[in-house]
């Protein structure tokens, strides 16, 4: 059973303020929600195999193949600041 007890603990874990109105409006909505995840779990799922996604998606990403990389050269040519074929950075640390 949803009280607005119940609506006023969830909205401080979701540190979301609301005030007395708001707190009796949300009751009814969730108690809606509960008694559909509550019909939900009436059906039998016995024989459905669990799922990570809902599309059959196999392998989407692309083959990871060592491919040529810039040489140290190529990518330092563009840096503003280098020394001894390494960037130089100014510090974020004091």
């Amino acid at each position: 059973m949803i009280t607005p007890e119940t609506v006023a603990y969830l909205a401080r874990l979701a540190r979301i303020e609301l005030n007395e109105t708001d707190l009796a409006r949300f009751v009814p909505p969730l108690q809606e929600i509960l008694a559909y995840v509550a019909k939900l779990n009436e059906l039998d799922t016995s024989q459905v195999e669990p799922t990570a996604h809902v599309l059959p998606l196999t392998n989407v990403s692309r083959s990871d193949d060592p491919l040529p990389s810039l040489s140290n050269a190529a990518a330092l040519q563009s840096a503003p600041c280098t020394d001894e074929g390494c960037f130089l950075v100014p510090p974020v640390i004091e």
